[in-house]
């Protein structure tokens, strides 16, 4: 859809907001990967994040190393809370009555655990925020999984039926790509002023398996048939927008930029989305770039694999080979970016109710589904319920 905001600006007009109103909707789930907040849950978060994959403590203990480095604290959870408390903020101080409450799939407050108390509060149409804002099977239909499974266990426990919806992928959504414009100029300031206008643009998002890329977003998604299906395509769309918005703000055209990718975790043996950073970097530097600014486009909040892989372990290669670097900050709990979630909310919202919402969105790839074909994003293993598809 056309909108009337550039991808690093603010609104110009259009028509008045209505009073807002989430019905059928009592309240808003905001669902995270979750993290460890101490040494002591290094290892056991580790487990529940590799569970039925029969990988050793000793193994484990290896992996905890990037959190033990920051004391066993993953900065994740703290960084949920302040959006948690921006989004009861932002909610309250435009009229909306719809509380907000916070789970993990894997550390406390664990997903079970805070649906079971939303249901004893008396809610029963719940939509869910999670804190990934692609396609792919990591991102979009484990969280559903995840859902679907909590469902299940509240049931056999004879907890009152819940609904749970998803909202939908908002990576082109002018309140997420406009702030990664802003901290991509602002990072591009911290570099020497000698080289700002020829540094390049390295976009990284996690790297996932190339069957798994392939095979993200639903079948007949015209971006499934691109190299690397759908997770690719929405990063390349998001790269492009707030590459041509930070030439539109510098005057610099033609400004190299490449979309790579960062934290892999898989076996050796099984190919996995390439380039990753730190080689992109060499690659750069090789060819005689003069700095590069990264910019974590596939990540919602400055969380470990940013804090680590990024700014330590891509910042120590590029201090290595002499290449100046910085790095742009995330969305976060940027005010735009949270007011987003809160037009996403209602654009739902009035969608359940039969109307026909205008649904903001940047790019080539348009606003996406609210509800997920059965056979999107599938399961690598096995299939497995999932909430939200039809």
């Amino acid at each position: 859809m056309s909108d009337s905001r550039t991808p690093g600006g603010a609104a110009t007009g259009g028509p008045a907001q209505a009073a807002p109103d989430a019905a059928p909707y009592d309240a808003l789930l905001l669902l995270s990967f979750g993290g460890p907040e101490g040494p002591d849950d290094v290892v056991p978060f580790l487990e529940n994040v590799t569970h039925g994959r029969g990988i050793p403590k000793e193994r484990l203990a290896e992996v905890g190393q990037h959190y033990f480095r920051f004391g066993g604290v993953s900065p994740i959870n703290e960084q949920n809370r302040e959006l948690l408390a921006a989004l009861r903020k932002d909610f309250a101080e435009h009229g909306l009555d719809l509380p907000v409450h916070w789970g993990n799939r894997n550390w406390s407050p664990y997903l079970v655990d805070t649906l079971r108390e939303m249901a004893e509060a008396g809610h029963r149409r719940i939509l869910t925020l999670a804190t990934s804002a692609y396609a792919g099977y990591s991102g979009c239909r484990q969280y559903r999984e995840n859902l679907a499974d909590a469902l299940a266990l509240l049931s056999e426990e004879g907890v009152p039926e819940l609904r749970v919806d998803k909202l939908r992928h908002y990576y082109n959504h002018p309140g997420f790509v406009g702030p990664m414009v802003e901290s991509t100029l602002v990072a591009l300031a911290e570099l020497p002023e000698e080289v700002r206008d020829t540094a390049h643009l390295v976009f990284t998002t996690h790297s996932i398996p190339t069957a798994m890329a392939e095979t993200s977003g639903a079948p007949d998604d015209p971006a499934r048939g691109r190299p690397g299906g759908v997770y690719v395509a929405q990063h390349l769309d998001v790269a492009r927008l707030v590459a041509g918005a930070v030439a539109e703000a510098t005057g610099i055209i033609g400004r190299h930029w490449e979309l790579v990718y960062q934290s892999r975790s898989g076996a050796p043996h099984i190919p996995w989305l390439e380039p990753d950073v730190c080689d992109h970097l060499e690659a750069l530097h090789r060819e005689g770039a003069p700095a590069a600014v990264m910019v974590p486009i596939g990540f919602v909040s400055d969380h470990m694999e940013v804090k680590y892989d990024l700014d330590t372990e891509a910042r120590a290669k590029a201090a290595e080979l002499g290449l100046p670097v910085a790095r742009a900050a995330t969305v976060g709990a940027d005010a735009r970016f949270v007011a987003a979630v809160r037009e996403l909310v209602l654009e739902r919202a009035a969608t359940e109710r039969g109307a026909q919402p205008v649904r903001c969105a940047f790019g080539s790839l348009g606003a996406g589904r609210d509800v997920c074909p059965v056979d999107c994003c599938p399961n690598p293993r096995a299939p497995r319920p999932a909430v939200g598809q039809g």
